[in-house]
């Protein structure tokens, strides 16, 4: 069971995106941050729940060419392990900051000037990113997809090097798993079924994906072998999360329901088995972001359109 905690108010609703929430918990500590899209900007806010503090920032998106203002479609903080980064894309380019999103150390423009076809096009970018300042290159590109870029979902490798470990969804429902490394290879590809796939996530050699038509699916990474299928929501799903110590699986969806569901293999066959363990209804909500904010899955976060809060949810 969970239950409602304090919200974190927003300086405006969240924008109606698919996946418009990111949490970054840092190791030492309580303290969590938050990143939420709204038109050309975006907001970072760092809450300690111990003492009820707040902090807020606000980022804008770069420019570039043209007259029309530059909506951001995402932000998210990617974890290596040497280093964490804040990512912001809009359809002008790629902003990367520090965590804290006080410097900016990267900019990777998009449909300006001679510049290639912007991620539209279904191309997947790979950097180089060094341990520490501003020296980031594109060091590949990935033409799996023929489609827009929906969602892109990592697993650090966990022993042995022929692992599936990324895993990139598109407009059209195809998903494509790679193995990292100098040059990525790409394992396997599943075909879509005339749905979009807006959040796909990978654990443990396995990815979830939620569809436009409610569907979250499950499948073997190496193989793209269909393991379950899960009528899981009413409407489009516009975000899943993984809680990796555990194997709890989040999915939220336009139908204003978050449902938790617990994954697992089978000891016997290594078939893989799901089970339900809590839904929460945000009613009068459309969703569009839902996030765990601990690795153990015992408390998460949501957003929504026209909703200028963050509502959390915690175990008890």
């Amino acid at each position: 069971m969970f239950r409602r905690e304090h919200s974190i108010p927003l300086r405006g609703s969240a924008a109606a995106l698919c996946n418009n929430l990111s949490v970054l918990q840092l190791p030492t500590g309580n303290l969590r941050h938050f990143g939420v899209v709204h038109g050309p900007s975006a907001q970072l806010l760092s809450a300690a729940p111990e003492d009820g503090s707040l902090v807020q920032r606000q980022l804008q998106a770069k420019e570039g060419a043209g007259v029309s203002p530059t909506l951001i479609t995402q932000v998210h903080w990617c974890v290596l392990p040497f280093r964490v980064l804040l990512v912001l894309t809009s359809h002008r380019g790629i902003q990367m900051f520090e965590s804290d999103g006080s410097i900016m150390v990267y900019w990777h423009a998009l449909d300006t000037g001679d510049a290639p076809p912007g991620t539209w096009s279904g191309r997947v970018l790979v950097f180089d990113i060094p341990a520490k300042g501003p020296n980031i290159m594109l060091s590949e590109e990935l033409a799996g997809h023929q489609t827009s870029i929906t969602d892109i979902a990592t697993e650090p490798v966990q022993g042995g090097d022929c692992m599936a470990d990324v895993v990139t969804a598109d407009d059209s429902g195809l998903l494509c798993v790679w193995r990292s490394g100098p040059e990525f290879t790409l394992v396997t590809r599943i075909p879509g079924f005339g749905v979009p796939c807006p959040s796909v996530k990978l654990w443990q050699g396995i990815v979830a994906a939620g569809y436009g038509n409610g569907q979250v699916r499950l499948y073997e990474a190496m193989k793209g072998t269909l393991h379950v299928q899960i009528s899981a929501h009413a409407r489009t799903i516009c975000a899943l999360d993984l809680a990796p110590e555990v194997g709890k699986l989040l999915s939220a969806a336009e139908d204003t329901f978050v449902h938790i569901w617990k994954l697992s293999r089978s000891p016997e066959s290594g078939s893989i088995e799901v089970e339900h363990c809590h839904g929460e209804c945000v009613s009068n909500t459309q969703l569009c972001g839902a996030r765990f904010c601990d690795p153990s899955g015992s408390s998460f976060a949501v957003t929504g359109y026209d909703l200028a809060e963050i509502l959390r949810f915690s175990s008890v």
